[in-house]
């Protein structure tokens, strides 16, 4: 068990790192991490993942003058753009037409707009699930997805897990920015359980994608 004498980046790693784990037991996330998608079975992922950053990144805005979530929105994390460059790539430009939230993209975008816009410990639980995710395991997924689409035109259908930084650069402030943040053992507490929650909104998000893919089976 972590020792609260611990960072609190540390403490917040491991309480939820079994969650975390789950986010890869779906049928879907297993094809993604494996390279076994086609290019659709990808595309409809990015077209769920949109209105989360969207959400995020409007709260983002909120907050841009809260003394401590403000600072969590570094330069160049924001992914918002890049995903729609993605979208316009595997969609075409007319691709908000074609794409809208499943029904557990919409309820994670619920809990979005319940804490991620008034609520500082809460924006950055999920601004954290989300982002420390693309500069960790999202590197190897962009990898993979670059290398089973045969994505050889620069970054075009990838830019999503492009960063214009080192992806370790970005971990490490981020991290000492949680080991700074100036909570009490209490906010702390309900911090790491807003992380639990979103990770489980996004194990959601991820497991109604493995409808599409037995769809595609059958």
């Amino acid at each position: 068990m972590a020792s609260e004498k611990e960072p609190f980046s540390a403490r917040l790693r491991a309480a939820t790192w079994s969650d975390h784990g789950d986010n890869e037991t779906s049928d879907y996330m297993s094809a993604l991490v494996e390279g076994r998608l086609a290019r659709d079975e990808y595309a409809v992922l990015v077209a769920q993942l949109h209105p989360v950053y969207d959400l995020l990144e409007r709260a983002a805005d909120r907050m841009a003058s809260d003394p401590v979530a403000g600072a969590f929105d570094l330069p160049g994390l924001r992914r918002r753009e890049a995903l729609e460059a993605d979208l316009a790539y595997f969609y075409g430009p007319g691709w908000r037409s074609r794409v809208e939230p499943n029904a557990s993209t919409a309820r994670y975008c619920d809990r979005l707009r319940e804490v991620c816009f008034d609520w500082p410990g809460g924006f950055v639980a999920h601004h954290y699930t989300r982002y420390l995710g693309d500069l960790s395991g999202g590197q190897y997924i962009g990898l993979q997805v670059r290398k089973t689409l045969e994505l050889s035109a620069g970054d075009d259908g990838v830019r999503f897990y492009r960063f214009p930084g080192k992806p370790k650069a970005y971990k490490d402030r981020y991290r000492r920015m949680l080991d700074a943040a100036p909570w009490d053992a209490a906010e702390q507490a309900r911090v790491i359980a807003e992380v639990k929650a979103a990770y489980r909104l996004n194990a959601a998000l991820t497991a109604e994608l493995d409808e599409h893919l037995r769809r595609d089976a059958a």
